[in-house]
């Protein structure tokens, strides 16, 4: 995985990036036709809106609606050709410290829950689940599983919530390597030339067989051996006293792992100091922005988990300028509103975000010389329950920067901005034209 290179000098530039996970979205009947967005009251990025600039943004490209792996990289300025990218399973694998090289398989999961009759019923096996009960199953099913090559081994690793990574190896001595080059087991997303594309799906989904997408022997061993996986763990699930636990709790069954987004090698990038030509750094929660931030060389704050509180994230995101030029900060909570189709909840969630990040954030930075960048890596419209190739908002803000009128962070002021309609890749480069401060 080689991606394009620019490498540019921004020493004497500082930008706080803040990327809202999945906060585009469309009018809703619940918000009386507006979005989320528009709907929330923002005084605080109100104050950045009218300090700047806006425009929108399609992350990654016409028709695409991306995961957000491939979206937060173009968002970075990192844009792949598709048969060079590793895949959100690598990327995860990374993200979470799992052993991997060159030839192994991995994967991006969900926990999720089947009815009698195999119809999923739950991709996100109600999306809060004991951590005990993930960790005690993903052991359950690494000791059972039993694949037609004994020299074939597999790593489950629960992450976050209902989300899990799968990494599958040959030994040493057979170190075939496995292919990327096959379809999911998650119906809700495709691969499409290496990357992650969520689809749309029917009101009754099953559990995908995994099929080569090429004739090689090595995508067709990967296919296989991928199916052999899901078959089992299906019926070491359903056989598991876990699952008796829930079902006495009430809580939804663990009784399917969902693949999705194989990768088999390890990424090569250029560090993004050396790119941009500075110091860049992160607060990153999810093991995917996780993985990210190791790929790209990129100092981190609060991985895995380490920084969910906001005034907290604002804390560190505000001392980082004492020391870095740049500093990313990753917000998750809108997307999965959107994804759980709550227009209310993801509008209230704007508001806490305003209230607890942005206004603590501004009253700890000077805007005469730090810039505040604020966009998203996807829209997640709660109409659809998905990400969506809806182009995103984007506003620039600083003292030094003319305002183009734009009063508030909303998919239809982005319209009008002088910001114009941007790529992913763009965005960032962009930004930091607007934030250099004047000679």
């Amino acid at each position: 995985m080689v991606c394009d290179t620019v490498t540019l000098d921004n020493s004497n530039v500082h930008v706080v990036y803040v990327l809202l996970d999945g906060v585009g979205d469309l009018p809703h009947v619940d918000l009386g036709g507006r979005t989320p967005l528009d709907a929330a009251s923002t005084p605080a990025l109100d104050k950045i809106a009218g300090n700047g600039v806006s425009g929108e943004v399609i992350s990654v490209g016409r028709g695409i609606a991306p995961e957000s792996d491939i979206a937060v990289f173009n968002m970075l300025g990192y844009k792949f050709n598709h048969s060079e990218y590793a895949g959100r399973g690598v990327i995860e694998a990374i993200g979470i410290g799992i052993d991997f090289a060159d030839g192994d398989l991995a994967f991006r999961g969900n926990f999720s829950t089947l009815d009698r009759s195999g119809v999923i019923t739950d991709r996100r096996a109600g999306r809060h689940i004991d951590r005990r009960h993930a960790e005690a199953i993903s052991r359950e099913i690494e000791e059972k599983i039993r694949f037609s090559d004994p020299n074939t081994s597999v790593v489950v690793a629960p992450t976050v919530g209902h989300r899990v990574t799968v990494r599958i190896r040959r030994a040493n001595g057979d170190r075939k390597p496995f292919s990327p080059r096959i379809t999911n087991t998650d119906p809700a997303y495709a691969n499409i030339n290496g990357m992650g594309v969520a689809k749309a799906v029917a009101d009754v989904m099953r559990v995908e067989k995994c099929l080569p997408l090429d004739d090689s022997p090595e995508s067709g061993m990967s296919a296989a051996t991928t199916n052999e996986f899901s078959d089992q763990a299906i019926r070491i699930m359903a056989e598991s006293e876990i699952n008796e636990t829930r079902r006495v709790a009430g809580d939804k069954e663990l009784n399917c792992i969902l693949l999705r987004d194989a990768g088999s090698i390890y990424p090569n990038v250029i560090p993004i100091n050396k790119k941009y030509g500075m110091k860049f750094s992160c607060i990153v929660d999810m093991p995917v922005e996780v993985g990210i931030s190791k790929v790209l060389d990129m100092k981190a704050y609060g991985a895995a988990g380490g920084l969910t509180d906001y005034e907290e994230k604002a804390r560190v995101a505000a001392g980082a300028m004492e020391t870095q030029n740049a500093v990313y900060v990753h917000i998750k909570g809108p997307d999965e509103f959107g994804h759980d189709g709550d227009a209310v909840g993801k509008m209230e969630n704007i508001e806490e975000i305003d209230r607890r990040f942005f206004a603590p954030l501004l009253d700890m930075i000077d805007t005469s010389k730090v810039a505040v960048v604020v966009s998203a890596d996807h829209s997640t419209p709660c109409i659809h329950h998905g990400h969506s190739d809806d182009p995103v908002p984007v506003i620039v803000s600083c003292d030094h920067i003319r305002s183009d009128g734009t009063t508030r962070m909303t998919e239809t002021q982005a319209k009008k901005g002088s910001l114009g309609l941007l790529s992913g890749p763009e965005v960032l480069s962009r930004a930091l034209e607007y934030a250099a401060l004047p000679n």
